[in-house]
């Protein structure tokens, strides 16, 4: 499966990795895990380091209007992990996810990450 992920109620924290092609589909049933999960509010890391996507603009659009409308919901921080020549791609995509309510960022590394994400908990 190129889409794993595992949520950790008591540190409120949902982590999913990415290896080989992401569809839609892996994506969607992602965003569906976080409902049903009750993880809507957790902190999020998304590590995409090992992954990638043929997915088209038409389903690029549909995931970031399901992603904005969830919106509604008080989404909890995101740290997204993507290798250093997608960063830049990667990073405009997301930014047209951002919220101004909702702390997000893009990182190369995965250690960055997770030290970033701790920090939306201990306030620093």
């Amino acid at each position: 499966m190129p889409l794993t992920w595992t949520i950790h109620p008591v540190e409120q924290l949902m982590v999913a990795v990415a290896e080989g092609d992401v569809t839609r589909a892996d994506m969607e049933r992602y965003l569906d895990a976080q409902v049903s999960g009750g993880a809507v509010t957790y902190r999020k890391i998304f590590d995409g380091s090992r992954g990638d996507t043929t997915m088209g603009p038409a389903d690029l659009m549909a995931l970031g209007v399901r992603i904005r409308s969830m919106h509604l919901d008080n989404m909890g921080p995101l740290a997204v992990v993507v290798p250093p020549d997608k960063e830049t791609l990667l990073g405009r995509l997301f930014g047209m996810l951002a919220v101004p309510d909702r702390p997000m960022r893009i990182f190369n590394d995965a250690a960055r990450a997770r030290s970033w994400l701790q920090k939306q908990v201990d306030g620093s």
